[in-house]
Order: C-alpha cells, then sequence, then structure tokens
C-alpha cells in the first residue's frame, strides 16, 4: 500500500512560499480493491485523533497537538471534490464529523466512553440522538470542540469562517447546521451531511431523491425525442429560446454587463389545454442538457393548513438550490389564480404563499417551468416575472396527422379501413388524447383476437369527447 498524502493543509490550500510536492497516486489495483473506503477511514482515524486528543487535554491528561491529516491520491469523487474546493484541514476535518454517524454508528460514543467510566453527559463536546439513530449525532459544538477545544478565541473564530452560512461547505449546502429553538446557542444545533454529498462520497453516484413530505416533487423522465414532441411552429420557436439559455447561461452570466442586470435563473410559463406536450417539452429540455426533471403538482403541495404551504415549498426549494435541476411546477392554477380580496386571516396567508413561491422561483439559479391549462385563470400581475411565455395550442390538421401516424403500433394489425386522415381532420383532440385512443383501441383488439379497427377507434374517440361532455355522431 502507498504512503498516503500528508500535510493535507498545505495540499489544498498551501501558504505563499510553500510549494506543493508531486502528489503520490494510488496504484490501479490499490483503487479497484478498496473503492472509496481508503480516504474514509483516513478520514475517521484522523477525527478519532484529534477529539481523543482535545479530551485528554480537557481532563487534564496530556497536552494536544493537531496532527497532520493523509488522504491518498486515488482519483475517488471524495479526493477530487476536496482537492478541487481547495479546503483547510478544519474544513476537511468537520465534513469528516459529519459523515462519520453514516460510517460507524457508535463512533462519538465510543470516543467520549472511555472519558466517562461512571457514565454520564459531556455537554462540552455537544452531540444529540436522532428520531431511530441510537447513536450520538454531531452538533455544532461537537464541532468547535474537536477543532478548538476550550479555547474561547479558537472556538469564535471557528464560528466565523466554518460554521458560517458564508462558508463554502454550508453556501452550497454539503453541510447543514439544523436550526435552534429560540434562546439556545446556534451551535447546538445537529450538523449533518447533504444526501447527495453522503451518496457521493459512500457510493461514487449520484443522488436523486424521490418524492416525500420533506421534497414533494417527482423525477421525471421519458423515452422520447424531440421528434416526437408535436407543436406548432411557434411554439417550437419559443422552446429555442430557452435550449439557447440552457446551452449559453454560463457567457451570459459571464458577461460584465449582463451579470448586474439579470438573475442567474429562468423562468418560463407554459400555457394551454391538457395534453398538449407541456410536460413532455420540459423532459424533453432535462434530456438534451442531461438535467434531472423534477414535476411539483402544486395542487399537492398546496395546503389548508396555515403555514403549511410555504414550509413544503421552502424544503424544495432547498434541496433544489445549486443542483441545477429542471423545476417544473404543474397545476400552476392551485396557487397562482386570480389573487383574492384579503377578506380572512386564510385570504391573506394564501397571497403570502403565491409571494413566497414567486421568491423563491425568482431566486432559484436554474430553469424553473410552471405549467397552467388556462392563460386567462392567472393573474396578470405575475405575468411579468415570467421570461418566456409560451403557448400550447390544440394541434391543428397537419400536426394531428402525425400524432395519429407516430401512436399507431408496429406488432398489432391494423384494420384497412383504418383511415388516420379522416380522424385528423373530423376530430380535434390532442396528442395525449389520440395517444390514449389507440391505446385503449389496442388493448381491446388483443383481448379480442382481433385487428385493430376503425370501429374500435371510433368507439373510443367518442368516450374521449364525452369525458368533456360533447358528443360526436
Amino acid at each position: 500500500m502507498p504512503n498516503p498524502i500528508t500535510h493535507l493543509r498545505h495540499w489544498f490550500a498551501p501558504e505563499e512560499g510553500n510549494k506543493k510536492e508531486p502528489t503520490p497516486s494510488v496504484p490501479q489495483a490499490f483503487t479497484a480493491k478498496t473503492g472509496l473506503a481508503a480516504n474514509l477511514s483516513l478520514g475517521l482515524a484522523h477525527v478519532r485523533q484529534v477529539a481523543e486528543g482535545r479530551l485528554r487535554e480537557h481532563f487534564g491528561k496530556g497536552t494536544f497537538t493537531m496532527p497532520d491529516m493523509q488522504l491518498y491520491d486515488d482519483g475517488t469523487p471524495l479526493f477530487e471534490i476536496l482537492k478541487n474546493w481547495g479546503l483547510s484541514g478544519e474544513e476537511y476535518l468537520t465534513l469528516m464529523i459529519g459523515l462519520a454517524p453514516h460510517l460507524q454508528p457508535n463512533f462519538f460514543d465510543s470516543i467520549v466512553a472511555p472519558f466517562l467510566p461512571q457514565g454520564g453527559e459531556f455537554p462540552e463536546f455537544g452531540g444529540v440522538k436522532g428520531t431511530h439513530y441510537r447513536g450520538m449525532l454531531p452538533t455544532g459544538d461537537t464541532v468547535l470542540f474537536i477543532l478548538r477545544g476550550s479555547d474561547l478565541g479558537g472556538r469564535l473564530d471557528v464560528k466565523q469562517h466554518i460554521l458560517s452560512a458564508d462558508n463554502p461547505l454550508f453556501k452550497e449546502r454539503i453541510l447543514l447546521l439544523e436550526e435552534t429553538k429560540d434562546g439556545e446557542p446556534t451551535a447546538s444545533g445537529k450538523l449533518s451531511v447533504a444526501p447527495d454529498f453522503v451518496e457521493m462520497c459512500l457510493f461514487g453516484r449520484e443522488w436523486l431523491p424521490s418524492f416525500s413530505s420533506q421534497f414533494p416533487a417527482q423525477l421525471i423522465k421519458t423515452q422520447l425525442s424531440w421528434d416526437d414532441l408535436v407543436v406548432s411552429q411557434a411554439t417550437r420557436q419559443e422552446l429555442d429560446v430557452l435550449e439557447s439559455w440552457l446551452a449559453h447561461k454560463e457567457r451570459l452570466w459571464a458577461d460584465d454587463v449582463l451579470k448586474m442586470r439579470m438573475k442567474q435563473g429562468f423562468r418560463a410559463l407554459f400555457y394551454g389545454p391538457p395534453g398538449t406536450g407541456k410536460t413532455l417539452a420540459a423532459t424533453l429540455l432535462g434530456n438534451r442538457f442531461n438535467k434531472p426533471v423534477y414535476r411539483v403538482d402544486l395542487s399537492q403541495v398546496v395546503s389548508k393548513f396555515i403555514g403549511e404551504t410555504e414550509k413544503n415549498l421552502n424544503s424544495l426549494f432547498s434541496i433544489a438550490e445549486n443542483k441545477n435541476w429542471i423545476l417544473f411546477f404543474d397545476e400552476a392554477d392551485a396557487l397562482f389564480g386570480k389573487r383574492t380580496s384579503v377578506n380572512s386571516s386564510h385570504d391573506r396567508y394564501a397571497n403570502q404563499d403565491v409571494a413566497y413561491l414567486l421568491q423563491r422561483v425568482e431566486d432559484y439559479n436554474g430553469l424553473v417551468i410552471l405549467a397552467s391549462n388556462f392563460k386567462n385563470n392567472l393573474d396578470q400581475a405575475f405575468m411579468r416575472r415570467f421570461q418566456s411565455v409560451i403557448h400550447f395550442p390544440m394541434p391543428e390538421v397537419a400536426e394531428r396527422i402525425k400524432l395519429w401516424q407516430q401512436s399507431l403500433p408496429t406488432s398489432i394489425p391494423i384494420a384497412s379501413d383504418v383511415n388516420i386522415t379522416e380522424f385528423a381532420q373530423r376530430y380535434e383532440l390532442s396528442g395525449s388524447s389520440i395517444f390514449n385512443i389507440i391505446h385503449i383501441g389496442a388493448l381491446r383488439a388483443l383481448a379480442n383476437g382481433n385487428v385493430l379497427t376503425r370501429s374500435l377507434l371510433l368507439d373510443e374517440t367518442r368516450k374521449a369527447f364525452a369525458m368533456d361532455g360533447k358528443t360526436i355522431s
């Protein structure tokens, strides 16, 4: 096994005049065998070494000198991020303190227990219990004690420069410090590592959240391509603007004039009848630029309980911040309908929810798309907040012909009396309605051992119109 890198604070944050020596690398066989565990093990060993040293010093059993950290240049995601970010030794130590419970359940308990043979608590070390996790979880106080012990000046320095919203670890939401109740020290809040960073450090893969009360959004995907999106030429041209922004946003932000006058994100409104391609267009944008697209159904987020809507949205944006995901808010009418006059406290809170979402949408540094079936349902005062407003109208005859052609199955026999041009000319249907008609018609044909006939498609077309309270001959 090769020697690890030492003097981490010099490797990642070299002082002026301190030349960086060549970094020893790890042989391929060693990397393959140990994976991500080598540097994680070194990090845990260092946290234990420092914490035990601080405890011996505190209990008068010796003096303490901060040891050098060690890392292998193994090309793993953990090493690369630490190297590229230029973290100091104390910042890396803080990160490993947050990661420790994910690696060893009794990590902090096993460190403190030998110094308290009679049991009991040791408030100076910090730590809290979780709901399901039975070991000690670190707090800001844990970081203060391990980094600086009882040195008041040093603890204040750590609070100002490391446990700070301006520190990259917290600014980029890699580390999170839980808010405390009024009157309690801020450093007593639980220290945690963002789930995506935990996933990267432990398994070397990207973390994508699933739907939950803390993240009321679902990842949406499609195997379709841009050729499958049938929209008008005007709509396509407007979508090209979004593509251009996603492709060139970094150059816009780098412009000295533009960066002073524009926010980093982009806000678009998609409006039009159901089934006309709004969701598909958002998903295809994500595919084109390899960005996850999360669909938020505002009708599910909006709560009848005062204050709950803002809480739900805050949780969503806090997780999505700085991830550069595309956020797609469906059923925007649920929150962005005509603003109510303030006749009650409930009306006042409803309007506050709208104002809060608008502010978070404007502050988001990625692409946000809101979708609505009817543009007129939205308060016109909101329209100026969107940089792009894109109409998805019902398809015209030529577009409906293409939709019928694209949706016909290739493995199910189709009767000679099926004339898709006839259906496209006679029946004004959205793309999703056309697909559903063919889908159910094909199922019925398979169930009866028959071919897909005109009568089956006509029967399903009648049902589709009936759902909207319409009849056809």
